[in-house]
């Protein structure tokens, strides 16, 4: 049975940080759907072009081998909806991997679920993690269990090479 990877989707994405984890997670295989608040074509950070596969209402209630959140500016749009904040919080409930990049730990921090787990992001939200409790050591990338995050689009390879791994165990 293949497994099942969601990415989200939002304007202002970083570009590199959308298209590199969803191309790499479908050249090993795995079914990806990527889902916005809307099924619809957003302009990324950078100005790329992205056509959601489903809307976040499409995926409710589904629960996915892995949850991707890329960051840019879309993570501050994706925090005010209560949709994509249930989708995280079930997802760390049920204990699946979440991997975030840059800015995407916003989302995880009002998802309220950073509380005294080591996390990582891009320098500019480190207060936001102390405040929200997570145990941030300024490291280009973190493993706690199912969640990893990373700094920035560079960064982001050794993580995506290690969800990798994890969803091949």
């Amino acid at each position: 049975m293949k497994k099942k990877v969601l990415i989200l989707l939002e304007d202002l994405v970083e570009d590199s940080e959308f298209l590199y984890p969803y191309l790499r997670m479908k050249e090993e295989g795995f079914e990806v759907v990527s889902a916005g608040p809307p099924k619809k074509t957003f302009v990324g950070k950078n100005g790329m072009l992205f056509t959601a596969d489903k809307s976040i209402a499409d995926v409710q209630g589904q629960l996915f081998d892995a949850l991707i959140i890329p960051g840019g500016y879309a993570p501050d749009r994706w925090r005010r909806d209560p949709d994509i904040l249930d989708l995280v919080k079930e997802h760390s409930r049920q204990n699946r991997l979440i991997a975030s990049i840059c800015h995407g730990p916003w989302l995880l921090i009002s998802a309220g679920i950073v509380k005294g787990r080591r996390v990582t992001g891009f320098h500019a939200i480190k207060d936001d993690l102390l405040n929200a409790g997570a145990d941030y050591r300024g490291n280009d990338m973190e493993e706690d269990g199912k969640l990893l995050t990373a700094t920035n689009p560079a960064t982001m390879l050794p993580m995506i090479r290690r969800l990798i791994e994890i969803l091949r165990e």
